[in-house]
C-alpha cells in the first residue's frame, strides 16, 4: 500500500493508495474515527457498484451506517443538496463523532466535506475518491464548498479529512473522457512543480490510458505527493498553494459561462486544459517563459486527448467578467498563475485586460 503523509501544525492524516482498498474501508475508518455510527454520502451512480462494498465493510467494523447519495454534476453542488443531506443526518441521529464518508468524484467530495465542516460545527470526514480528478486534486487538502449561481466554490471552508482512501481499481469503471479530464490536473502538477513528472507523463500516457495497475498507482502517488507537499507549506492558500490554480482562473470562467450543467461543452478537466493553454500563451506573449513550454504542454494534452483550442466559448467580454468574480481577485486585479519555465510558476496580477483577452482569442482559434 502506498502511503502519503500530510502533516499540518494542527492536524495530520494519511492518504493511502492501493487497488481494492474499498473492501478494507471499515478497518481503516475505525482506526481514525471510531464511533457507533457513520454516514456515507455517495455519488448516486455508485449505489449498485461501490456503495454496497463500502456499507458491508463499515458494518463488518461494527458501524451503524446511514447510506445516502446525491446526484453528480456541478449543478447539484449547491445549498439545496446540502439541506437534503442535513435532513438525512439529523433524521438518523448522526453525532459529533460520527464520521461522514464521501464516495465519488470531486463534486461529492466538496459537498460532503462542506456538510462535514458545518454539521454540528464539524464532524470527522473521510474521502474515498473514485475519479482520477478527485484522487489527485479535490480529495487532498481540505478545501470544501459549493457553488452559487454567480460562481464556483463561492461558499466553503477548509476542513481537512481524517483519512483519504484511494482504491485505484475504481478507475477501471471511469468513462475514458473522465479519465482524460483527471489527467489535466496531473499535467498541471508537472508544470507547476515537477518537470520529471511531466516527462514521465509524456512517456507513460499509453500505459495510463490502458489502465495498467502499476502505472495508475504511480500516477496517483506522485501527484498526491505534490499536492500534499504544497498543502503542508501553505494550507490556507496565502502563498504557494495558489500555484495549484494554474489554468483554473481561465477554466472556471469557461465552466461558469456553461452554468455548471452536465450538458456543457467542456467538463472540468477539459476547461482546465484550455485554461492552462490560455495562461501559457499569455506567459509566452508577456516574455515570461519560453515558447518550448507551450509546445510541450500542447503536445502532451494532444497526446492525452484533451482540448487545446475551442471555437464554442462564450464571448470574451463575458469570460473576462466572470474572471473578475473569482475569489482570487485582489484590489480589482485578476490574479493569475503563469509559468516561468517547466516546473516553476509565479503569481501575477499585472496583466492588462487586453493581454487576457488576447489569450482567450488564442484558445478560441
Amino acid at each position: 500500500m502506498s502511503v502519503v503523509e500530510l502533516k499540518l501544525s494542527h492536524h495530520a492524516y494519511r492518504i493511502v493508495i492501493e487497488p481494492g482498498l474499498l473492501g478494507k474501508l471499515g478497518e481503516l475508518v475505525h482506526a481514525v474515527a471510531p464511533h457507533r455510527s457513520a454516514a456515507i454520502i455517495a455519488d448516486a451512480s455508485l449505489t449498485e457498484t461501490y456503495q454496497p462494498t463500502v456499507v458491508a465493510s463499515l458494518e463488518q467494523a461494527k458501524y451503524e451506517v446511514l447510506s445516502t447519495s446525491m446526484p453528480a454534476g456541478e449543478n447539484h453542488k449547491n445549498l439545496d443538496t446540502m439541506r437534503h443531506l442535513y435532513d438525512a443526518l439529523l433524521s438518523s441521529h448522526q453525532e459529533r463523532n460520527s464520521p461522514i464518508i464521501a464516495l465519488g468524484g470531486g463534486v461529492v467530495g466538496d459537498t460532503a466535506g462542506f456538510v462535514a465542516a458545518s454539521y454540528l460545527r464539524g464532524v470527522p470526514f473521510i474521502q474515498c475518491p473514485t475519479t482520477l480528478l478527485a484522487m489527485v486534486d479535490a480529495s487532498v487538502g481540505g478545501k470544501v464548498g459549493v457553488n452559487l449561481p454567480q460562481g464556483k466554490n463561492l461558499i466553503g471552508a477548509f476542513h481537512q479529512p481524517h483519512l483519504v482512501v484511494i482504491d485505484t481499481d475504481t478507475l477501471g469503471s471511469l468513462p475514458p473522457r473522465e479519465l482524460r479530464g483527471g489527467l489535466a490536473e496531473c499535467v498541471k502538477h508537472g508544470i507547476i512543480r515537477d518537470e520529471s513528472l511531466f516527462a514521465w507523463l509524456e512517456e507513460n500516457v499509453g500505459r495510463i490510458l490502458a489502465l495498467e495497475s502499476e502505472a495508475l498507482v504511480e500516477l496517483v502517488q506522485r501527484n498526491v505527493q505534490i499536492k500534499a507537499t504544497v498543502v503542508m507549506a501553505d494550507e490556507k492558500e496565502s502563498g504557494q498553494r495558489a500555484h495549484l490554480n494554474f489554468g483554473h482562473t481561465f477554466g472556471h470562467a469557461i465552466e461558469a459561462t456553461q452554468k455548471y450543467t452536465d450538458q456543457g461543452s467542456h467538463h472540468h478537466g477539459e476547461a482546465v486544459s484550455l485554461g492552462m493553454v490560455a495562461a501559457t500563451h499569455l506567459a509566452v506573449t508577456a516574455g515570461r517563459c519560453d515558447a518550448s513550454v507551450l509546445d510541450r504542454l500542447v503536445g502532451l494534452l494532444d497526446q492525452i486527448g484533451l482540448p487545446t483550442s475551442a471555437g464554442n466559448l462564450a464571448p470574451t467580454d463575458q469570460l473576462l467578467g466572470v474572471m473578475r468574480l473569482d475569489k482570487k481577485v485582489s484590489d480589482g486585479q485578476i490574479r493569475l498563475v503563469l509559468p516561468d519555465q517547466m516546473g516553476q510558476v509565479s503569481i501575477v496580477n499585472d496583466q492588462p485586460d487586453s493581454a487576457i483577452e488576447a489569450a482567450w482569442e488564442k484558445v478560441r482559434s
